[in-house]
């Protein structure tokens, strides 16, 4: 119980017992035309972009920064792509969808350079950086778009999002993430480095790690995730939605990575923590659309689960509770005859 993720392993656990409860094939799988299929599968694959997301967010924050413009970065990714194909003289063809995909992920590459521009070399603070991209990049997202709904008939670009190799794609493209992070960060010096830089970046700068350059990096990668969450969102409605595409998704990357058990001050983080926070995120808007929950409470109780999380997690609140038991042991003790 003293470990950071037995909290977020215990409310995961205590949604999905709830999803049982109310629809019992929740944890039924089905193998059909060489496909998976099941509520749990569904889980997975619709939180595939958040989790993508908060992956990104998770190094962001380890090195004491924020980036909101991730969901004005998805809508601007699947905004190219979708612009791209649609004005195309092939628009159904593979080498169009590849190409689109480039472009998208080119540009996101280069938002991503920006953010870590105004970061690590203008030392702008993170907030305020990424807050111009987030209001300035849904509104280029919208010129690119001309403020329309971009639809696109491409099976090629429709995979991204809705295709299946036994899993759907968006978890292999998730779990790969997932995967290559893990290993480069607890296999090699890199997630050292990004922790040192997050606890103390001046001291870090003297011990001669180039803090600038690891800062520069993360909000890249988080832009290129970013990217590629817009490309499932897009591909999986073969449209682009600039206005809705990737709207709070900031918001819910953030959430994954605090409950997860990654400080806000930056230094430790968890990526196993992240991926169970992406999870407890999803799970928990499958059981309220189970519940029949109305949409306008929806935010509310997510709010209250993830407070509940985050204080159980919290060191002062179960210092507070290690002392409140005592005393009531002892009040039962002293009320028995």
């Amino acid at each position: 119980m003293k470990s950071r993720l037995w909290w977020p392993l215990l409310a995961l656990g205590a949604l999905l017992a709830l999803n049982l409860v109310l629809a019992p094939t929740f944890f039924a799988l089905r193998f059909q035309d060489g496909h998976l299929y099941g509520s749990l599968v569904d889980v997975l694959k619709n939180g595939a972009p958040t989790l993508l997301v908060a992956l990104g967010m998770t190094l962001v924050i380890a090195t004491r920064g924020v980036d909101l413009s991730v969901g004005a970065v998805a809508a601007i990714a699947g905004a190219v792509a979708c612009t791209h194909l649609a004005g195309s003289a092939d628009p159904g063809g593979a080498g169009t969808a590849f190409t689109a995909i480039a472009l998208a992920l080119g540009l996101c590459l280069v938002l991503g350079l920006w953010n870590g521009f105004l970061v690590a070399a203008l030392g702008i603070q993170p907030i305020i950086a990424t807050l111009v991209l987030m209001t300035a990049g849904r509104g280029l997202a919208m010129l690119l778009t001309e403020g329309q709904i971009v639809t696109v008939d491409n099976s090629f670009y429709r995979a991204v999002g809705a295709g299946h190799l036994v899993l759907p794609v968006s978890i292999l493209i998730s779990g790969a993430a997932v995967a290559a992070i893990a290993v480069l960060t607890r296999r090699t010096a890199l997630g050292l480095l990004i922790e040192s830089v997050g606890v103390n970046p001046e001291a870090s700068r003297l011990a001669g790690v180039r803090s600038r350059r690891i800062i520069w990096t993360c909000y890249v990668f988080a832009a290129l995730c970013a990217g590629v969450a817009g490309l499932m969102i897009s591909s999986n409605v073969s449209a682009a939605d600039a206005n809705n595409a990737g709207l709070w998704i900031e918001m819910d990357a953030i959430l994954a990575v605090v409950i997860g058990g990654t400080s806000l001050a930056g230094g430790r983080y968890s990526v196993a923590g992240t991926v169970l926070g992406a999870l407890i995120i999803q799970t928990l808007t499958t059981t309220i659309h189970t519940v029949g929950v109305a949409p306008e409470v929806t935010l509310v109780l997510k709010a209250i689960v993830v407070i509940c999380v985050c204080l159980a997690q919290a060191p002062k609140a179960r210092a507070l509770l290690r002392r409140l038991a005592p005393a009531r042991a002892e009040t039962t003790k002293a009320a028995t005859p």
